[in-house]
């Protein structure tokens, strides 16, 4: 080998390797054997040399690699132990089911997520299209307003309005027999249990997905287009389509898709509804003892939300727009005009249906629960298992995060890229599956674990993680990785380093990230439901059950309880948007 050629494969590998090869001129470090022949080289060099080579030369301490590759393990173990077992329902189970119950669950799953997808997008862009781009009255105050809705689980939302338009709830008084409407519309007008109530209360509660996100996008749109284009003759509401619609697709796109999911993943609400989805089916089934089917039915669910993954990821890399302009003008606000009525009509419209009415309806229960003695020593108790349980989740997403993306930030590599793929694995799958996966995982390996609140705190874990490791990200971007360099070179291992000098730096979003995680936690219902041990119930379980039995005044208080403690990061999410 060549001077040259020694020196440019030293500068790749540490110090100690580039010793080596200076030492042992003949030495077969490049691969070839010292005869010049091209036989790759096998043993502990090669080895060596490979594994240098998959890191770029510079190699995670053990610790720090063991910790990451223990995270996507744990993330990724339930996911593929749902898969195999699956396989071993048999094809006659599999034939049964593909022909009485997926042609069925599949239009009822799929027309759901696509219509409250759609709605979703069309009222996210156009509220926050009007409360940006236009001179709407009080702009500051609705940006906060209209992003509560986020902190309302559908299922209390779903609660509500089951009080309100029920067959017995508070409307029936004005169709029903002597109301004031009877005979209107030739009986009771509005079916709540029935796809367009589950449409009305998923789209209601979902849409501050779409709304916050094109919010961040409208704040970052350069005017100068808009000039351009209105020199060219172009008219507002061309200038919008034209111009404003293609910068907004990654955004309508990335709002889309959350929507999408969440639908996809949700149980309390339709299920509270008496609509029969996925999710809603695999519950039943494992309520019937039927843990096969429930796993055939959630391959089929997993199929669909990876379809739905891929099929996002292919339309975002279609339409890619980027603004070029160096000089950024912020957009003037429109003026309304002879809109602004209906504007503020339409605005305040959403709010009232979204925010006001849940929010005034607990209100009015949760004072007739007070008087009934609904918050006695079990309520506490109630909001005491629900703190826990969604303690022990944020805690342990905190620390299993800052492993994983400190991995993909100071140590890219495939390897890396497989830890990542599946720490995010788990936020794609509902709750039931998740559920599920740990049901048989611990009943058949890990008995003495099962039938313990720590399987709930599990099961969080794997859902959310992806919530504490998106927060940690956006810290850790900011931090040069120079500082690690700097610690390196004075001899601390990479797993001090990260430890020590790194996470002080990114400590906020770490914590934010928990802050997340301990509110999404608190609202999960269906793995909640499932791995429950016998008389430990929370105040997600209270409200399903609760509500199942109408007993209103004893739901209505931990819905406030739910709600009040999610506003808990919403002051994040809106700095963040």
């Amino acid at each position: 080998m060549s001077q040259r050629d020694r020196e440019t494969e030293g500068s790749a590998q540490p110090t100690q390797i580039d010793n080596e090869t200076k030492a042992k001129p003949n030495s077969n470090f490049s691969g070839f054997n010292h005869y010049g022949d091209h036989k790759p080289l096998y043993g502990i060099r090669g080895i060596r040399k490979y594994w240098f080579k998959l890191w770029g030369g510079r190699p995670p301490g053990p610790l720090l690699l063991f910790l990451g590759i223990l995270t996507a393990i744990i993330m990724g173990v339930p996911l593929l132990y749902v898969v195999v077992r699956s396989f071993s329902a048999g094809a006659e189970r599999w034939m049964n089911i593909l022909d009485e119950r997926i042609p069925g669950l599949l239009w009822n799953t799929l027309s759901l997520t696509v219509m409250v997808t759609v709605f979703a997008v069309i009222l996210g862009v156009s509220l926050a299209w009007i409360v940006h781009r236009t001179d709407l009255p009080f702009k500051k105050a609705w940006q906060w307003l209209l992003a509560l809705p986020l902190v309302i689980p559908p299922y209390i939302g779903a609660a509500v309005y089951i009080i309100i338009l029920g067959p017995v709830g508070w409307a029936s008084e004005f169709w029903g027999e002597g109301g004031a409407l009877e005979g209107w519309f030739g009986g009771y007008p509005i079916d709540i249990y029935s796809f367009g109530g589950v449409f009305f209360v998923l789209t209601l509660f979902t849409f501050p997905y779409v709304f916050l996100i094109t919010m961040a996008s409208l704040r970052k749109m350069n005017r100068n287009y808009e000039e351009v284009a209105r020199s060219q003759g172009l008219t507002t509401s061309q200038i919008f389509w034209k111009v404003n619609v293609p910068f907004l697709r990654p955004a309508i796109g990335a709002g889309a898709i959350l929507v999408a999911l969440y639908v996809l993943a949700d149980f309390g609400a339709i299920a509270i509804l008496r609509y029969t989805t996925f999710t809603a089916a695999i519950y039943y089934q494992i309520g019937s003892f039927d843990n096969l089917s429930a796993t055939v039915l959630s391959v089929i669910l997993i199929a669909i939300t990876l379809v739905v993954l891929w099929l996002e990821g292919k339309t975002r890399k279609k339409n890619a727009y980027y603004q070029t302009s160096n000089s950024y003008k912020e957009p003037e606000a429109l003026r309304l005009g002879k809109w602004k009525i209906p504007a503020i009509l339409y605005v305040f419209t959403v709010f009232f249906l979204s925010v006001l009415v849940p929010i005034l309806v607990l209100i009015y229960w949760t004072y007739i629960g007070i008087g009934e003695g609904a918050i006695d020593s079990d309520f506490w108790e109630y909001t005491w298992n629900s703190i826990r349980v969604a303690g022990y989740a944020a805690v342990a997403c905190m620390l299993l995060a800052i492993p994983v993306i400190y991995l993909k930030y100071r140590y890219p590599s495939p390897i890396t890229s497989v830890i990542e793929k599946l720490s995010y694995s788990g936020y794609a799958l509902p709750g039931v599956i998740v559920a599920l996966a740990i049901i048989f995982i611990f009943n058949e390996h890990i008995p003495w674990l099962y039938n313990t609140h720590y399987l709930i705190a599990f099961a969080f874990v794997i859902r959310f993680l992806p919530q504490a490791m998106q927060s940690g990200e956006a810290s850790l971007s900011l931090v040069s990785p120079r500082i690690d360099e700097a610690a390196r070179s004075l001899g601390h291992p990479p797993w001090k380093v990260m430890f020590k000098v790194v996470l002080p730096s990114i400590r906020p979003g770490i914590l934010a990230g928990g802050a997340l995680v301990f509110v999404s936690a608190i609202k999960e219902l269906p793995a909640t439901l499932l791995l429950r041990p016998p008389g430990f119930d929370t105040l997600a379980v209270r409200i399903w059950y609760e509500t199942n039995e109408s007993f209103y005044h004893y739901a209505a208080p931990a819905a406030l309880v739910i709600i009040l403690i999610s506003l808990i990061p919403l002051r994040f999410l809106l700095k963040k948007y």
